[in-house]
């Protein structure tokens, strides 16, 4: 198969997905692969009443988790935290109190960042954990869409309303609570509000103009396109304060192009050092044929359900984001599907541009 006919199979095959599919009002694919001189930047659907164009902005959801943990990195590397350092040391005691409490013992003062970063705490996970009593998280986030959250009272709701799960770095449990946590850790050593932190690490340097925090901040430079209408099954949920509750765990906006930039400033060693990526790398199993390390998700062998083929690296989101490199093909794959509970599509759209990139080779 020649590079033409590549681009044209991968493009036939991500456009008549989101038409096929009701569910889909809009989606958005970028695929690079500099050693076979591919470069597709792709929208479908509709937003905002108009086509959708590849140029637009969307929530990247918990893509938003790898920029947080590479900041952590950077940080790190600065000397100004390890990732061994309890992180009671850098929080307030009031936020710390009871924060971590399990078979009547609290385990608080034992949770060290690398715990945070890998969702190896045994903290809960606001999102989606169920409470006690009352609905969930997830219910509040639709049915309370003018509120607006600030990280301090998530994690208290989540203290109020939701139970940890093991002694930290006995397991492993998905936390956007430990996200919230790194997000105000980070503020503290960088003595700024975290959306600037974001804008002075990574925003400027890589010149990712069109990437900003949703409530904290906008866009570097004034963007001419409306930003992709976000939906939770057919209610358009793009302008909902309480989407605020996503903080460090998932409340970034950026562009395809802006996250391609990102991902290869990440793999060739422009943002941390080759050493700081490795050690980003600690992985566990979270489930059949995928790892978490610190922030970083990879797809693994395993026989039939994850061939070798698809083994990549990078992260995903539960808007139906991902963004992931494949080592193999030294490829860039960026999607999203703006659908709540769409990430599994958006990777099998994924792996069907890798299987036509692998016989272009």
């Amino acid at each position: 198969m020649n590079r033409q006919e590549a681009m044209s199979r991968i493009e036939r095959q991500f456009r008549s997905v989101i038409q096929r599919n009701h569910k889909l009002h809009n989606a958005y694919f970028l695929v690079h692969c500099e050693p076979l001189g591919i470069h597709l930047n792709m929208a479908e659907g509709m937003t905002q009443d108009k086509p959708a164009l590849p140029q637009q902005r969307y929530y990247i959801a918990s893509i938003s988790k790898l920029f947080t943990s590479v900041l952590t990195a950077m940080l790190a590397e600065e000397g100004k935290l390890t990732y061994e350092d309890p992180i009671h040391r850098y929080l307030p005691s009031e936020l710390m109190h009871k924060l971590h409490v399990y078979k009547g013992i609290d385990y608080s003062k034992q949770i060290q960042i690398k715990h945070l970063l890998g969702h190896t705490s045994g903290l809960n996970d606001y999102f989606e954990d169920r409470p006690r009593r009352g609905p969930r998280m997830l219910d509040l986030f639709t049915s309370e869409p003018s509120r607006q959250w600030t990280p301090q009272e998530v994690i208290q709701w989540s203290k109020e309303h939701l139970t940890s799960h093991f002694p930290p770095g006995q397991g492993i449990h998905y936390s956007d609570t430990g996200y919230h946590l790194l997000g105000l850790l980070i503020e503290n050593i960088t003595s700024n509000p975290l959306h600037e932190a974001f804008r002075r690490y990574l925003f400027e340097p890589l010149q990712l103009h069109h990437t900003h925090m949703a409530f904290y901040s906008t866009p570097a430079v004034e963007d001419p396109y409306p930003m992709a209408d976000l939906y939770a099954g057919q209610t358009a949920i793009t302008h909902y304060k309480s989407i605020s509750m996503e903080y460090a765990g998932g409340a970034l906006i950026s562009t395809s192009e802006n996250l391609l930039t990102f991902m290869k400033a990440l793999t060739s060693g422009k943002l941390i050092s080759n050493e700081s990526l490795q050690r980003m790398q600690v992985w566990t199993k979270f489930r059949p044929g995928v790892d978490y390390g610190y922030g970083i998700v990879r797809f693994r062998t395993v026989p039939i359900l994850f061939p070798a083929r698809y083994n990549a690296w990078g992260a995903w989101g539960y808007s139906g984001t991902v963004m992931f490199y494949h080592p193999a093909l030294d490829a860039y794959l960026i999607c999203s599907l703006n659908q709540l509970r769409s990430t599994a599509k958006a990777v099998r759209i994924m792996f069907k541009a890798i299987d036509v990139l692998l016989k272009c080779r």
